[in-house]
């Protein structure tokens, strides 16, 4: 059995993860331990906040006596805002504090990035445009990625973006798009995408990388795993392989 633990802020998309638990098979666990939301808006100093070291020590201890064996921080604009230097340093502090390796969605879409060999790619934000603007200045100046178009969809909170179907993350997807991009890249772990991604891959015809599912995937890599799971998307295809 290898354990994942997620800190997940507030209470929007985590039903993404029982249904990736369920798809990554039986000796796969996933435990996802909650932090307070507070003021539920997109602005800079707010999404500063999310990532507070006290809430987040606290829920590490959480998922250190749950047995999670690797931690990651699935809140991407509280990990991007303060640019590459302080998300390594947040990270640094969750490893710390968990005691166990640890890292951030931010990073996880920089790693993930690198996996399906994707140069350059397309963002597609459910952010307002200046927020949206700071996670492409993360992948550029930090993980050293082109971004290709960004579309920001300029939504205010969380509890809106938790309550799009499909068919507007499909709208969202489609309208970033570039021919140029490799990957899209959808970075708001509110966004419901976990069942919707192969038939995002399908609309576009390359890799659909989103928050829930690239944060699943860090925390399977932190622990030396990788897992065939095609409903997953083309992140969970690469070689070598390991079915379980």
């Amino acid at each position: 059995m290898t354990a994942l633990g997620f800190i997940y802020p507030g209470h929007s998309a985590e039903d993404d993860y029982p249904r990736m638990e369920q798809l990554l098979g039986s000796d796969i666990r996933v435990d996802v331990v909650h932090t307070e939301l507070g003021e539920d808006v997109r602005r800079v100093d707010v999404l500063r906040e999310t990532g507070a070291p006290g809430p987040l020590a606290e829920a590490c201890e959480q998922l250190r006596l749950s047995g999670a064996e690797a931690v990651v921080w699935v809140n991407t604009a509280g990990s991007f805002v303060d640019g590459w230097d302080a998300s390594r340093e947040q990270v640094r502090s969750l490893a710390v504090a968990a005691g166990m390796p640890a890292s951030s969605s931010s990073f996880a879409f920089a790693h993930a990035v690198r996996e399906v060999g994707a140069r350059r790619v397309a963002v597609a934000a459910t952010y307002p445009e200046d927020v949206a603007e700071l996670f492409v200045r993360f992948l550029e100046e930090g993980a050293g990625v082109r971004v290709a178009s960004v579309h920001g969809a300029g939504a205010a909170t969380a509890a809106d973006v938790a309550a799009w179907g499909p068919d507007r993350v499909h709208e969202l997807v489609l309208a970033a798009d570039h021919p140029e991009a490799e990957a899209v890249l959808v970075p708001d772990s509110a966004l419901h995408t976990v069942s919707s991604l192969p038939a995002l891959e399908a609309a576009v015809g390359k890799p659909v990388l989103t928050a829930n599912q690239v944060a699943a995937w860090e925390a399977l890599r932190l622990t030396d795993r990788r897992v065939n799971a095609p409903e997953l998307g083309a992140l969970f295809t690469r070689e070598p392989l390991v079915q379980v």
